[in-house]
């Protein structure tokens, strides 16, 4: 397994990650052999990032990975990355929500503390501008999302913060570069590369380069939809992307047609599963690709196309 330094965190990080989220279904689900199964490869093959939510299944994806880290002896090795999302019918003030949320994610997962807490909401100028969007102002104010992460911090509770970098570029940008968060987990594949490029396809959804705002800030940065939720891979679609309003149906769709395209340009003996991998890991700023893994092999083959 290869190795990166995550930002000014110091952390050396597997350059893949564990992915527990419910596009594979694997830590969602219920089949607990499996589950331990590939939980203890991703571990054997050197992987020593795992990042869940507690919007995964309802909290079934920190429970079960809770559950096997806890049955593993190496477990100890690993880091832990969870995150809170604020809904934006709350009444309450958002340091309640988070802690009431971290709180119960801890007792899912079995843990004094997380490595890693993430902001799961986008960030846009005005709230709801984009599925469960909320503000700068919401994470940079005072008692707001920013405050309420650096007293969990000195509390003991997590050791570093991060943010979901989706939403708009501008306001995307603004919390980035107020330099109070540790790492950014952005979308970034062959198909949509604008979170790490000024270059932006016609009707894509445009990240705004803010892999460089990170990179001046130090910031830690995972890849995620590596894969394009399966698109391109030419898998069928998922069920949580039959559903889900933040990757939808549509989207799918498009990113499945276009990846049919590029992979009838690979060369000759190049996977598509290898292309996309070393696409991502390519960029300067990216520090691990997050996975979802769905049974051993998965991990068997994740470690061939490293090598």
């Amino acid at each position: 397994m290869q190795y990166r330094t995550l930002g000014r965190t110091g952390i050396s990080v597997s350059a893949t990650s564990f992915g527990a989220g419910p596009v594979s279904g694997l830590m969602t689900g219920s089949d607990t052999d499996v589950q331990h199964a590939v939980v203890r490869a991703a571990i054997a093959a050197g992987i020593n990032w795992f990042d869940t939510a507690p919007g995964y299944g309802a909290g079934s994806s920190e429970a079960n990975l809770g559950r096997v880290l806890s049955q593993i002896a190496t477990a100890p090795t690993v880091h832990i990355a969870t995150k809170v999302r604020i809904p934006l019918d709350s009444t309450e003030p958002i340091s309640d929500v988070i802690r009431r949320s971290v709180d119960e994610s801890l007792q899912r997962l079995r843990v004094p503390s997380v490595t890693l807490l993430q902001l799961h909401n986008g960030i846009t100028a005005s709230r709801g501008d984009e599925p469960a969007a909320i503000t700068p102002t919401d994470v940079l104010s005072r008692g707001g999302v920013a405050d309420t992460f650096d007293r969990l911090r000195d509390e003991g509770l997590i050791r570093h913060s991060g943010l979901t970098g989706t939403g708009q570029p501008a306001a995307m940008k603004e919390v980035i570069r107020s330099g109070r968060f540790d790492t950014v987990q952005a979308p970034y594949n062959a198909l949509n590369r604008s979170a790490g490029s000024i270059d932006v396809s016609a009707g894509e959804t445009d990240y705004g380069n803010i892999f460089a705002d990170c990179a001046e800030q130090r910031m830690g940065v995972f890849a995620i939809r590596v894969f394009a939720a399966g698109a391109l891979l030419g898998q069928a679609p998922s069920a949580h992307t039959l559903k889900t309003p933040y990757f939808p149906l549509d989207l799918y769709q498009r990113d499945a047609v276009r990846a049919e395209q590029m992979r009838s340009e690979l060369r000759e003996g190049e996977s598509m599963t290898e292309f996309a991998l070393r696409f991502v890991l390519s960029h300067s700023a990216v520090s691990s690709a997050i996975i979802g893994l769905g049974l051993p092999d998965h991990v068997a083959e994740l470690a061939i196309r490293l090598k």
